[in-house]
């Protein structure tokens, strides 16, 4: 049985404030396969200060730069491709063809597809006599769902990674052990450290303290309505940006 008890901030593994715990469980054999960090809102604090730090060198980086870092996401990602095929079978019970056919690959095919859209964006713009100019939103609160563990994370961070946004990354309670091999890919390739930040825990807590945090400008969410209405909630005291992809409620 696996214990991950660390989360990764300003690229180092480190521990959590709590002590409290949450099993990982298996739903094919109904097994309990491993235990992660319940993390407190001291330990997105942390995050979100190292993402802070790392917002204005980051941002400023060129597209070649970004290209590259995605390029080598992607290679080391590669790597990995046996030991994301065997945890998203345990994770999320998954046959072992759909672990690798449809996740493995989904999550790869986000960081390819993001080098070469990026190499062919524009982030500057003329109309008229006016100049738009596109820039990194800020600091990227990300929450993703159980039930595609590497696609709806790789999508967020592979764009957030090409337009120059740090990210908090939350995955989901159920199903963190795509989002740790993630975090182990992403510091192979050289990802700046701040960059990217792994918060685990429930989304009482770690949703809570992103959704709601000061310094996070941008949260994107994926996973029910009755979650998406309380991070709105939460985030319209801050007045961030939100993106959902969720079920509305309907009455």
């Amino acid at each position: 049985m696996r214990s991950d008890l660390l989360h990764y901030i300003n690229g180092e593994w480190t521990e959590s404030s709590g002590k409290d715990t949450i099993e990982v469980i298996n739903p094919a054999t109904e097994e309990v396969i491993g235990t992660i960090s319940n993390g407190t809102k001291e330990d997105v604090d942390r995050a979100v200060k190292a993402a802070r730090a790392a917002f204005p060198h980051f941002s400023q980086t060129s597209k070649s730069d970004r290209i590259d870092l995605l390029h080598r996401i992607a290679e080391e990602y590669e790597k990995r491709k046996d030991d994301f095929v065997e945890m998203i079978t345990q994770e999320l019970g998954a046959p072992v063809k759909m672990s690798h056919k449809v996740h493995y690959n989904m999550g790869l095919s986000h960081f390819k597809e993001a080098a070469k859209q990026l190499d062919t964006f524009e982030f500057t713009e003329n109309r008229g006599s006016t100049l738009i100019r596109k820039e990194s939103i800020g600091v990227s609160g990300l929450i993703t769902p159980w039930n595609f563990p590497t696609n709806q994370t790789s999508t967020k961070l592979a764009s957030a990674f090409a337009a120059g946004s740090p990210v908090v990354l939350k995955p989901s309670e159920l199903t963190p052990y795509a989002a740790i091999i993630l975090a182990e890919v992403f510091e192979a390739a050289g990802v700046p450290k701040g960059v990217f930040n792994l918060v685990n825990g429930s989304g009482e807590t770690v949703g809570d303290a992103i959704s709601s945090h000061p310094d996070i400008d941008f949260v994107s969410f994926t996973g029910s309505g009755a979650v998406g209405q309380k991070i709105s909630e939460n985030a319209a005291k801050t007045v961030k940006r939100v993106h959902l992809n969720s079920v509305a409620n309907r009455r």
